[in-house]
């Protein structure tokens, strides 16, 4: 697209750093603990508790001294060895931290990453809409995009507009574990307000011997639902030692194909209801409806390696390449309608009420006649692509340990949205009719509907423009259809710089110092166009080809259904189609973040108390450029007619980072943790985009100019935060713990409406309004993202993880893993501010939070049989999903459990041996994903996934 125009924001910057409050109170809290520790005797030395093998070394660059044995966030077998490997890396690490580890090599405890980071206390999952898998995850009551992702300590890119790549493109068979931070550390690049969350590989020269593990597994999906669906999984993990030890292999590959079962879907277009006349009285009834019949499909394949250089204890070189590659897609067909609304296009007449039984002014059951329904047979699919390259060095020069560490990803999406629409043509004279009953005024999806007409005969639903969804009423255009296909690409590159030595400066043990530098540019182009029926004619009707018979959703009413993929050119034309809301998803963004930190380890005394711990501080410089089209100038839906200007602007700006972790040693295996920090997320990429589209809102009484678009000058959320945690160890086998948390928020992203002065964009052609005040103004208003003030999250967690002969030696064998967490927030966020919300305007909860989380996992593991039982909850929560346009629109979910259960036998002796069987159920109560948009008593979507059973083998040799 050729730019007419280019315009470039003014450049801000801040050259001096303020004086930081935290980092004030962290220099008194450390000088005293200096005092404290001169005060000892000189003979004492302290010595870090940190092994240099566990995923915290790792994170903080802890440099290689001797070949370690094993690793602790990897075991060889059993639900146990999982659960002690990852105590270890919790109770070692200096910081608040949470783990889960493999119970096997390429076995961790669920299905998928996601679901069981999601065990781990104060964390909790959010279900894909589409697919029902556990996609995003949601730390300490805030939004995904307040986490921060790595992969072995690396920044990666993203294939949706969020910076962290979604949990999906990590198959669990690949990951060896996963270390949640709670509270971070100056030395963990990519930090989350939230949580920074570290997924890991293994190193091949962590392991004592060659270990090869061959896994597959059989599924069947959608249990319970209309038609089930199926899959297969298989994984292969090879590592081995060569060269006496000095070179290490590590492969992993796997690849998996699944389709699923037949899903019922219903939306009462967001629980809205109208009014329209009977009798003399207007009745409340139904807007309208969607409901869909939904398969869906995914496949991928992923693979990792990991290549290790010793050649003496002082040097050591990784190479790390993880790449992952599948794609995914939904093919629905359903009907829709106006009902309420009364009409929804050029072609849609308005009907009228018969037979109407009225309850206290609702609609409780009738008809409405020239009812035009929509058939529709859609598929959405995407391609994705994520391909990481990390080389790490590692130099012991004298007391000097230093490292090197290059970081290369790229990721890339290509989504298709293919929607075809069938019906009535736009010129047909007999129309439908429309009945229902069951109506109350709030249970939307317990209606039930019926047509007069078969919609399931290919002579009644023909391929046409239905409606009349396209053009204006002097301007009419086909629309049969409709395809669009964005694209992201994501490139990141990092390199990272390290020093440490051990020194003895009263109460820091060592000090280390360094320098990340991260270079990122990420893009989202496409096109999107009409469908017309070949030969352009906008009342052109066809038959379905190939057309067979399915139901619409859980309404039971039959449709013609059919695959519109290669239908382009026989059946179809394609008309680009160019307007404010397509050019405004088209935009491009450049960072480069620098950050110089500083760091040291703490031993000591305190009050009679020993600790360790760490403080340190980040310095962190962000330059940011945001570039897009802005596109007021539409008078029609052509390149032509809609003229666009290219928009850029760019903002750079400071940010200091304090932290400081401690844990006190209680005796008895007891420690007292304490934390406090300032940390930040980032703004989603697509936030910072850099046009905007606007045009004259004529659906208010005075017309005026209203926009929206991105903001390249924002700045991230920012937090200060406290947290405080007691844990109690029994040895290696368990703990119980209970943790406090404080956010005070300095500064959030909000999308709101605000005065903007359109005039540098408009030109002699750009529409203005003509009637009213704002006749001829270019005053209007711009809904963007801002920067707003003021806020704070608090919460409480606590967690038991024991095995059960602590309690009585007759338990030997059962465990039990629970955590409860509950968060609240004094957030108020103006709900005009979000899509798909009707509350009252003056506040909604913050994005994403759940009050109340809790886990459950119940086990028996003896003589090689391995029995386990888990069930998550979480409460009602403000989640996001994409809208019809690819655009993410936040919406209430109601709360949910899901109850999963697994069975193994691993064969102790003979040829045998290694060869281990499994069957697993996950989502056993089938528990529904909902949404509303008031009330949770007023549900308007309803999505059932059905079980899904997994049968297979592993074996080890």
């Amino acid at each position: 697209m050729k730019a007419t125009a280019t315009r470039r924001a003014g450049k801000s910057a801040r050259t001096a750093f303020p004086l930081n409050p935290l980092a004030a109170g962290c220099a008194v809290l450390l000088s005293a603990l200096a005092g404290q520790a001169f005060a000892q005797a000189s003979g004492s030395e302290a010595q870090t508790a940190v092994a240099p093998n566990t995923p915290t070394a790792a994170a903080t660059s802890e440099v290689i001294a001797t070949p370690a044995p094993s690793v602790s966030t990897v075991t060889v077998t059993g639900i146990r060895q999982g659960i002690e490997a990852a105590i270890s890396v919790k109770r070692n690490s200096n910081s608040i931290v949470e783990a889960i580890s493999a119970e096997d090599i390429g076995k961790l405890p669920d299905s998928s990453v996601a679901e069981s980071i999601a065990r781990l206390p104060g964390v909790t999952a959010q279900r894909s809409r589409g697919s029902g898998r556990a996609s995003e995850i949601s730390v300490r009551g805030l939004s995904p995009s307040f986490n921060g992702t790595l992969l072995n300590g690396r920044e990666m890119a993203s294939t949706g507009n969020a910076r962290n790549p979604e949990f999906d493109l990590f198959p669990s068979e690949l990951m060896g574990g996963v270390v949640i931070y709670k509270t971070p550390d100056a030395s963990v690049i990519g930090q989350g307000l939230a949580a920074t969350i570290d997924l890991k590989t293994v190193q091949p020269l962590d392991f004592g011997k060659r270990v090869i593990a061959v896994n597959y597994k059989k599924s069947r999906l959608g249990v319970r639902t209309a038609e089930e669906g199926d899959g297969d999984r298989v994984s292969l993990s090879y590592i081995d030692q060569f060269a006496n030890r000095t070179i290490g292999l590590a492969v992993g590959l796997t690849s998996y194909d699944e389709t699923g079962g037949e899903q019922r879907k219903y939306d009462a277009w967001g629980g809205s209801i109208a009014e329209l006349p009977y009798n003399g009285q207007n009745v409340r009834l139904p807007l309208g409806f969607t409901a869909d019949t939904e398969t869906g499909y995914h496949n991928r394949d992923g693979a990792f390696a990991s290549l290790q250089w010793r050649p003496n204890r002082n040097f050591r070189s990784t190479v790390d390449l993880f790449y992952s590659a599948g794609e995914t897609g939904f093919k629905r067909s359903g009907l829709e309608g106006a009902v309420g609304a009364n009409t929804s296009g050029l072609y849609d007449p308005a009907g009228v009420l018969q037979n109407v039984v009225v309850q206290n002014g609702v609609a409780a059951s009738g008809t409405l006649t020239n009812y035009k329904a929509v058939v529709r047979n859609h598929i959405e699919a995407a391609k994705d692509d994520l391909k990481t390259v990390g080389w790490k060095n590692e130099l012991r020069v004298g007391d000097w340990d230093t490292s090197a560490d290059i970081t290369w990803s790229k990721a890339t999406k290509l989504s298709s949205r293919y929607e075809t629409t069938a019906g009535l043509p736009g010129n047909a004279a007999n129309l439908d009719t429309i009945s229902w009953t069951g109506f109350n005024g709030g249970n939307f999806t317990d209606i039930a509907w019926r047509t007069g007409l078969n919609y399931a005969d290919p002579n009644v639903a023909q391929l046409t423009d239905v409606n009349g969804w396209s053009g204006t009423a002097d301007n009419p255009l086909a629309q049969a259809g409709y395809l669009a296909q964005p694209y992201i690409d994501d490139k990141l590159k990092a390199i990272r710089l390290n020093a440490k030595r051990d020194v003895e400066w009263g109460p820091v043990s060592a000090i280390q110092f360094g320098y990340n530098y991260t270079d990122r540019e990420k893009t989202r182009s496409g096109e999107e166009g009409r469908l017309m029926i070949a030969g352009g004619d906008r009342f052109g009707a066809v038959a379905m080809p190939g057309a067979s018979a399915n139901t619409a959703g859980t309404t039971g009413i039959p449709i013609a259904t059919w695959n519109p993929l290669g239908s382009l050119g026989s059946v179809y034309e394609l008309a680009p189609k160019v307007n404010a809301d397509i050019l405004t998803k088209m935009w491009d963004v450049k960072e480069t973040v620098q950050t110089a930190y500083v760091m040291g380890n703490l031993n000591g005394e305190l009050f009679g108390l020993e600790y360790r711990g760490n403080v340190g501080t980040q310095f962190v410089h962000t330059k940011q450029m945001g570039g897009g089209y802005n596109s007021g100038n539409c008078t029609g839906e052509t390149a032509d007619t809609c003229p666009v200007l290219r928009a850029a602007g760019e903002h750079d700006y400071w940010d200091v980072l304090p932290s400081l972790n401690l844990s006190f040693d209680l005796k008895n295996d007891q420690l007292l943790r304490m934390g406090v920090a300032q940390v930040l997320s980032r703004p989603t990429l697509d936030d910072l985009r850099g046009g905007l589209g606007f045009s004259v809102n004529t659906g208010v009484a005075n017309p005026f100019l209203s926009g929206g678009g991105g903001n390249p000058m924002l700045e991230p959320f920012k937090a200060k935060s406290f947290d405080l945690s007691y844990e109690k160890y029994f040895g290696k086998k368990g703990y119980v713990s209970v943790a406090g948390f404080y956010k005070k928020l300095d500064s959030f992203i909000l999308r709101t409406p605000s005065e903007y002065d359109f005039a540098p964009w408009v030109t002699s052609t750009t529409p203005l309004p003509t009637t009213g005040p704002y006749a001829g103004s270019t005053i209007g208003v711009l809904n963007r993202p801002e920067n707003g003030e003021g806020g704070s999250i608090r919460g409480y967690e606590l967690a038991v993880n024991i095995p059960l002969e602590l309690v009585s030696s007759w338990l030997d064998g059962f465990g039990i893993l629970a955590n409860h967490s509950d968060t609240r927030s004094k957030i108020d966020l103006p709900a005009l501010g979000f899509g798909n919300v009707q509350v009252p305007a003056q506040s909604i909860p913050l994005p994403g939070l759940s009050r109340k989380v809790s886990n459950l996992r119940l086990y028996y593991e003896k003589n090689g049989f391995q029995i386990a039982a888990a069930a998550r909850k979480r409460s009602d929560f403000l989640g996001q999903s994409p809208d019809f346009s690819d655009t993410l629109q936040y919406t209430f979910v109601k709360g949910e459990t899901i109850v999963d259960f697994q069975v193994s036998y691993e064969i102790q002796s003979g040829f045998a041996k290694g060869l281990s069987v499994f069957a697993q159920a996950n989502n056993w109560n089938n528990a529904p994903y909902q949404e509303y948009t008031v009330s949770s008593d007023s549900v308007t979507r309803r999505v059932e996934y059905g079980r899904t059973y997994q049968f297979g083998a592993n074996y080890k040799f």
